[in-house]
C-alpha cells in the first residue's frame, strides 16, 4: 500500500495525471483509503472504480488539517493493559472514534482480550474488564489482511495470555522491515512458545510449549515493531531484555520514555 499511496500523492503534479490499476488481493486497503481522503482534504479529487484509481492533473490547496494520533502505536498500550489486573486504566489522547486508520481495529481485537475502550473528549480511556474475556481455550482467529501492523502485538499478547490462535492474511509480513513471521517464531521460541507458519501467510499456536531460555534477549532485526511488541512482556515475566531498543525511533521515538513515565524501570546495559 505504501507504493500505491506514494504514487497517488504525486499524481496531481504529473502532466497527464496517473491511472493506477490494482490487481490481485490488495493488502492494507485502509491505508489507501486514508491516502485518498487526505488528498481530498487538500483539494485533490480522484475516481476509484473497478480497481482503477484515476487522478487528474490538479493543484493541492492549503488547509487546516488535524493529524490523528497513531492507532498502531496505541496497540502496545492495549497490550500492556491486557496483562494488568482487573480495573486497570490508562488514557490515550488524540485518537478518534471514526478513524480512517485500519489499525483502529485494535479496539475490537482487544475487547476480545479483556480491554475495553471508552471514547472521551480527548481520545480514549482503556480499562481491563475480564468479565467478557474467554479463557477456556477457545481458538482466536482473525484475518490481518487489512491490519498487518497489528499482528506482532496480537501474537505476543495471545501467547502470553495462553490463548491459542490462527491468524491469516499475513503475507506482507515477509517483506516488512524484516521477515516478521520468521522473527516472531524465533523470538517467541526464546520465551517457550512454538509458533507454526502455514501457506506463507498464516501463523498459529495450539498451546505447544518448549523450555524457555533462562534470561531471554529479544532480537529486533532493525524492526521497530519487534521492540514495542515484546516490551510489554515484562509485565508478565518481571523483566525482558531487548537488543537495539532505539529502533523504535522510526515510528515512536518517545516509546521508552513513555513507559518510564508510567512506572517501567529501564536499564541500559550497553
Amino acid at each position: 500500500s505504501q507504493y500505491i499511496s506514494a504514487l497517488m500523492m504525486i499524481a496531481p503534479h504529473l502532466w497527464k495525471g496517473l491511472a493506477l490499476t490494482l490487481n490481485g488481493n490488495v493488502v492494507s486497503l485502509p491505508y489507501i483509503r486514508m491516502t485518498a481522503q487526505m488528498m481530498r482534504s487538500f483539494g485533490a479529487e480522484m475516481q476509484w472504480k473497478n480497481g482503477v484509481i484515476n487522478v487528474m492533473p490538479q493543484i493541492y490547496s492549503p488547509c487546516t488539517y488535524t493529524i490523528e494520533a497513531d492507532w498502531s502505536a496505541a496497540s502496545y498500550w492495549y497490550e500492556i493493559l491486557s496483562f494488568c489486573k482487573q480495573g486497570s486504566e490508562i488514557e490515550l489522547t488524540g485518537l478518534f472514534r471514526n478513524s480512517l486508520q485500519g489499525d483502529s481495529k485494535v479496539v475490537e481485537l482487544f475487547e476480545r482480550l479483556g480491554v475495553l475502550t471508552k471514547y472521551t473528549e480527548n481520545g480514549v480511556r482503556l480499562t481491563t474488564d475480564y468479565e467478557t474475556y474467554r479463557t477456556d481455550g477457545e481458538l482466536f482467529e482473525y484475518d490481518f489482511i487489512n491490519e498487518p501492523d497489528l499482528a506482532q502485538t496480537v501474537v505476543v499478547t495471545c501467547a502470553l495470555k495462553n490463548i491459542p490462535f490462527r491468524f491469516t492474511g499475513l503475507q506482507s509480513l515477509r517483506i516488512k522491515e524484516t521477515d516478521r513471521m520468521s522473527a516472531l517464531q524465533k523470538e517467541m521460541k526464546k520465551l517457550g512458545y512454538i509458533i507454526r507458519d502455514a501457506f506463507d501467510s498464516e501463523l498459529e499456536w495450539d498451546g505447544e510449549r518448549c523450555e524457555p531460555e533462562a534470561d531471554p534477549v529479544i532480537d529486533t532485526y532493525e524492526d521497530h515493531r519487534m521492540a514495542m511488541a515484546f516490551a510489554p512482556v515484562s509485565v508478565v515475566l518481571g523483566k525482558i531484555n531487548i537488543n537495539d531498543p532505539l529502533v523504535v525511533s522510526k515510528s515512536y521515538p518517545g516509546f521508552w520514555s513513555d513507559l518510564n513515565s508510567v512506572g517501567f524501570v529501564l536499564n541500559d546495559h550497553d
